[in-house]
């Protein structure tokens, strides 16, 4: 399972971000933000934009977590 390990919304406000200006400035829409809130998959072109707005790399905003022996995997 792929898993965020950052709290996006809040590490977007913390580098002067706000929702308000992500949207006016067209940067990330409602939907996409709504998304980062409830920890829901986004595209690579958002996440993309993350590692921009954050100077960072995927794997400091998303991690792998391997399913427990015989866990049965939801698609």
């Amino acid at each position: 399972m792929i898993k965020y390990k950052i709290n996006i919304m809040e590490e977007l406000k913390n580098n002067g971000y706000t929702s308000d200006k992500l949207r006016k400035d067209k940067i990330f829409g409602e939907a996409t933000m709504t998304k980062f809130r409830k920890q829901e998959y986004i595209y690579f072109d958002n996440l993309n934009m993350l590692c921009e707005l954050l100077n960072c790399q995927p794997g400091d905003i998303i991690e792998y977590i391997p399913p427990e022996p015989g866990a049965v995997q939801e698609k």
